[in-house]
């Protein structure tokens, strides 16, 4: 039998970086180095980093360097926002770069999912990573296994850092201690000692936005007004969004107060935010700071706002009419319409807003606003006659509005059962975790507990939501007190706060009679 003749081609391409072995080329090096927080002692360790790659890899005469690709001030739990990283990646994949170096697996990445997709893309195109702190070489055999095990450890120690930062800032919560985004946020700065403190400048423009609301104009109408105005947003922007508008009205800290952990963060790798809905503790602290608004201002603002969304009023226009005059036939708004608007006829008059959308057309009347205005006169004159009854009986219905004693009685009862109902799953949740016991009923408990705090959240929002409306009735009553006792019959001038502070509705009905309901309930019927 011939034997056999094996010859062995030797390989002309390496495994690692797919360049030719006979080509001795020096691999091209890049460093990378991150610090997470934008301290002064770390961006002395960012600046060392930067250097110490650059000289290491130039000190090496096998290697070409490329550069030090470089992130600062953010968190290494995900690679979404380094644009460094990112763009050392997209240049390694397209040729630029055979070798990285970095410090250690964290600063490469602390999401082990995030790291072992990196490495291996970068494997993919014969480019390897060496982690000088763990003496890492990706392309050695063990390379991927070490990697994998340092990676979930450093993802575990971002878990223990993102814990304790959480920790912290609820400690801060529970103390009281309010910290804003001065940069997104309008009327304050920080203060010397750390706190808020109000920036008179900005301060106007927050209580122009709260008076031209309760003047009756709509959040749309405000923002235009402003970026008409030239007057910059929060962020220093022309342009003013309906949204920011709502915000800043919206927004307790105007008033001195602070209602703190409004989100919180459900991933810490992710970083995604949450709108608290109960999860988490919240901590409201009172007179935390300097107001920029009264509270009973802000108060009253709030109530505007519930109403205006509760009874669908379409607020857009400038008129005091805008969402207070209604059909008598099918109980919808009056709205301005122009009729013959391009000629010297040209006028507004106000109709019912579904006039012709029906299948029965409404028979209401429509009216100019000048009619709408003196029929108003009218109607005050007649509480003229009885002003004194109308005082004193407005007098005790603000007194029994004022009167919170039976709700605040409510409220701190179901407060505190809601906080021995948390108690209560705490210790369950505890005991599940140290104890063996039946699931079945584990879950049983669970569940029902879970359902009695829900329960009880809910009796809360209501009992305050009660509160809150009785105060701003009682509030609103003061303004229609007050403007009753300045009327005199010599003077029933048009003044658009008066009519607000004082007609609820106007009802038009298709006989011609007006019926004004006022704030304090009493109604006045005018004919056209």
């Amino acid at each position: 039998m011939v034997a056999k003749n094996v010859t062995v081609i030797p390989a002309t391409i390496s495994q690692r970086t797919r360049k030719s072995t006979e080509a001795r080329t020096r691999r091209r090096v890049a460093g990378y180095a991150r610090v997470s927080t934008d301290s002064d002692e770390q961006f002395t360790s960012y600046e060392a980093q930067v250097d110490y790659y650059t000289q290491y890899i130039k000190n090496n005469p096998e290697w070409e360097f490329v550069k030090v690709y470089t992130d600062e001030g953010i968190s290494g739990t995900n690679t979404k926002k380094r644009e460094g990283f990112n763009q050392m990646v997209a240049d390694a994949v397209s040729g630029k770069i055979d070798l990285i170096i970095t410090k250690s697996v964290s600063r490469f990445a602390r999401n082990t999912v995030d790291s072992l997709t990196t490495i291996r893309k970068l494997k993919e195109k014969g480019v390897e990573v060496f982690f000088e702190k763990e003496n890492i070489w990706t392309f050695d055999s063990k390379g991927e296994l070490l990697l994998t095990i340092m990676s979930s450890l450093a993802q575990e120690e971002s878990r223990s850092i993102s814990e304790n930062i959480t920790w912290g800032k609820r400690k801060q919560f529970a103390d009281g201690k309010v910290s804003l985004p001065y940069k997104q946020f309008l009327g304050y700065r920080k203060g010397a000692n750390g706190l808020p403190e109000i920036v008179p400048e900005e301060a106007e423009i927050v209580r122009l936005i709260y008076r031209m609301f309760m003047e009756g104009k709509s959040q749309s109408y405000i923002a235009k007004y402003l970026m008409d105005n030239d007057i910059p947003s929060p962020s220093g922007k022309k342009t003013w969004q309906v949204s920011t508008v709502e915000s800043i009205l919206t927004n307790e800290k105007y008033k001195g107060d602070a209602r703190l952990q409004k989100t919180f963060t459900t991933d810490y790798l992710t970083k995604k935010m949450k709108v608290n809905e109960g999860e988490v503790p919240q901590y409201y602290v009172e007179n935390s700071h300097p107001a920029i608004i009264d509270a009973k201002a802000w108060d009253m603002v709030q109530g505007e706002l519930r109403r205006r969304k509760e009874s669908s009023r379409r607020t857009t226009s400038q008129s005091p009419f805008s969402g207070r005059v209604f059909c008598g036939d099918c109980g919808e708004q009056f709205g301005p319409k122009v009729w013959h608007s391009n000629s010297q006829y040209r006028r507004v008059i106000w109709q019912c807003n579904h006039k012709f959308k029906g299948e029965e057309k409404c028979t209401t009347p429509h009216l100019t606003e000048d009619a709408l205005k003196e029929y108003t006169r009218q109607a005050l004159s007649f509480l003229i006659e009885n002003r004194e009854a109308l005082i004193e009986d407005g007098r005790l219905i603000k007194q029994a509005l004022s009167d919170h004693t039976e709700i605040d009685a409510e409220l701190r009862a179901v407060a505190e059962e809601m906080e021995v109902v948390a108690g209560l799953i705490e210790k369950s949740i505890a005991t599940n975790a140290i104890t063996a016991l039946d699931q079945d009923e584990y879950a049983k408990t669970y569940e029902s507990l879970t359902e009695r705090y829900t329960t009880l959240q809910k009796r809360y929002t209501t009992l305050t939501r009660q509160r809150e409306d009785k105060q701003f009735k009682a509030d609103e009553l003061s303004g229609f007190l007050f403007e009753l006792g300045e009327l005199d019959l010599l003077d029933t001038e048009w003044k658009d706060s008066r009519f607000r502070a004082t007609v609820e509705r106007i009802t038009v009905h298709n006989d011609g009679r007006l019926v004004f309901t006022f704030t304090n309930g009493s109604e006045v019927t005018v004919m056209m």
